[in-house]
């Protein structure tokens, strides 16, 4: 079925959408290759949170959070590797859902090779792995995930009735926030 994700889909707040995206289907068209997976491990980020990146108001890193949702906003974190986000709600609000892990689908030999190999458990199970495997970087930072190179799709799979939710990892304010959300079989990292 692999139905695009309409524009309102996204404009709901980032808390909302977080755990309706699992279960939904991450697809990259890089380099002429398609690799995809189903999202398991998600975090949401409003604005009046202080470990989001749009706490301090835009700037040009940061600014295509403040676009309309159903767009991708990439950072490179701490120097090392990217991250996936996708933006909600109206424009000018600021937040986004962090893509934390996703189970792989298409493209596994070509996920393998961007990730020198690494077993199948490990391929996507981090927001750094993920991006490494689906060929995701700087250059997709605003993308459209409505019909560009990298979608969301919804494949009739429905999210879990029961996801886990708890409090985001690997930041270091804003941590209690109960804003993380799991399938219930998704690997950790």
């Amino acid at each position: 079925m692999n139905r695009p994700l309409d524009r309102a889909w996204f404009t709901r707040d980032a808390p909302v959408v977080a755990p309706q995206l699992l279960g939904k289907r991450l697809v990259a068209h890089i380099n002429g290759v398609v690799c995809s997976g189903r999202i398991t491990e998600v975090e949401a980020y409003m604005p009046d949170d202080p470990a989001s990146h749009t706490y301090n108001g835009q700037t040009a890193r940061n600014a295509v959070m403040f676009g309309p949702g159903g767009h991708l906003y990439v950072y490179l974190s701490y120097g090392i590797h990217y991250c996936a986000n996708v933006v909600t709600g109206e424009p000018g609000s600021g937040q986004a859902v962090l893509i934390r892990a996703i189970e792989p689908i298409d493209g596994l030999a070509v996920m393998r090779l961007r990730r020198s190999n690494r077993p199948d458990r490990e391929l996507a199970n981090g927001p750094g792995k993920l991006c490494q495997a689906l060929g995701i970087a700087a250059q997709h930072d605003g993308a459209d995930l409505i019909g560009g190179l990298v979608t969301i799709v919804d494949d009739g799979t429905p999210p879990p009735q029961r996801p886990l939710v708890g409090p985001r990892v690997g930041i270091t304010k804003g941590v209690e926030t109960p804003w993380r959300f799991r399938a219930p079989a998704a690997a950790v990292e």
